[in-house]
């Protein structure tokens, strides 16, 4: 410093340049890209450049400290937006900070397990007789849940949808379902109801959930009522001759939350009960059909009514001329909304991003690859 400087108590700019520090300049803030469970954030120095740089997230006031840009702040949590602001550094101090970077939120890349929902085809109503002895009830698709399904990173898997067993022609037992499937897991069909017509066709078979059988116009019991498929459902209903009454009612399809209702009279079983998985209430048995026509399907096939699609319901049984076919399955799967969306999907299934999570359900087969 000069003496003249010294006697006037004024300081040159050219002394401070030379032997004095500034506060830096404010940086200006680029752009934040999210990572897992962290984000990367760019910025470019003002005219007087710090020594090193600080960027402050935004909520958490979580801080990472470097050289140059860009700057990885970590520790944050994913599935949370945060936006960011750096300063500059020296040994003088601190610039004030930036503006604000855009919104990014951290997720985890890798999808390890689902929640999984697997719902297959419900079974459609056995066939009427013209004397009016009424068809039981199709036993629902079976349900198949976990709450924590491993799947891998870059395999596909393979979606299939299964469809609710057809109509049947009066007299004869209703056609079970088709099994749905999600990699390795099936939900097995449900199985149509028993024949009206008595004999052979009034007998059940086994299924996810069994169909309701009918005693029609023979004598005595005895059609078996078919067994189902442990953990997807339940045993569909027995109509049993009880006299002095001639039964000619059909009893209830299983449900995959209960059995389906027996009958002793003309009257209608009632559909074993659906469940409720993943905000679906699927897997309804179908109601049987009777003189009185009063069975109810608990999310099944109602009286006289087909089986509800996309829910595995079975269908309710047939009086003579009447035509009821089982509904058709559905594969659901979510997970923490913190995880990336899938690599890729076929066969259209739904996609939402809501409630923390994300949801993806098929009405109709495909794959998924995460």
């Amino acid at each position: 410093m000069s003496i003249s400087s010294l006697k006037t108590g004024v300081v040159s700019p050219s002394s401070l340049l030379a032997g004095q520090s500034s506060l830096p300049s404010i940086p200006t803030i680029g752009t934040a890209t999210a990572g897992a469970a962290s984000a990367s954030v760019t910025f470019t120095p003002g005219g007087i450049v710090g020594t090193s740089y600080t960027v402050l997230s935004s909520p958490g006031s979580i801080t990472a400290t470097g050289s140059s840009s860009p700057i990885t702040v970590s520790g944050l949590t994913n599935g949370t937006a945060y936006t960011f602001q750096v300063k500059a550094n020296n040994s003088v101090g601190s610039s004030l900070y930036s503006s604000a970077s855009n919104s990014a939120t951290p997720i985890d890349p890798i999808v390890s397990s689902v929640e999984m929902l697997v719902v297959a085809g419900g079974g459609g109503g056995g066939g009427g007789t013209l004397y009016g002895y009424g068809g039981g009830g199709g036993g629902a698709g079976g349900v198949l849940y976990s709450a924590s399904r491993a799947v891998t990173a870059g395999s596909a898997i393979t979606v299939t949808v299964g469809a609710g067993g057809a109509s049947t022609s009066n007299n004869n037992r209703g056609n079970s379902g088709s099994n749905s499937v999600f990699g390795s897991s099936i939900a097995i069909a449900g199985s149509g109801g028993g024949g009206g017509g008595g004999q052979g066709s009034g007998s059940s078979i086994s299924g996810g959930s069994s169909g309701g059988n009918s005693s029609g116009n023979n004598a005595g019991n005895g059609f078996p009522v078919g067994s189902a498929t442990s953990g997807q459902g339940n045993t569909g209903g027995e109509s049993i001759r009880n006299e002095p009454y001639v039964t000619a009612g059909g009893s209830g399809g299983g449900g995959a939350g209960g059995a389906g209702g027996q009958v002793q009279t003309s009257s209608s079983g009632n559909g074993g009960n659906g469940v409720t998985y993943i905000d679906l209430t699927v897997g309804g048995g179908g109601a049987g059909r009777g003189n009185s026509n009063t069975g109810t399907s608990n999310s099944g096939g109602g009286r006289a009514s087909n089986g509800t699609a996309n829910t595995g319901g079975g269908a309710s049984g047939q009086n003579w001329g009447e035509s009821y076919s089982g509904g058709s399955g559905v594969v659901r799967i979510r997970y923490p909304n913190d995880k990336n969306d899938a690599v890729s999907t076929t066969g259209s299934p739904t996609y939402t991003n809501s409630g923390g999570y994300k949801t993806y359900t098929w009405t109709s087969s495909g794959s998924i690859t995460f």
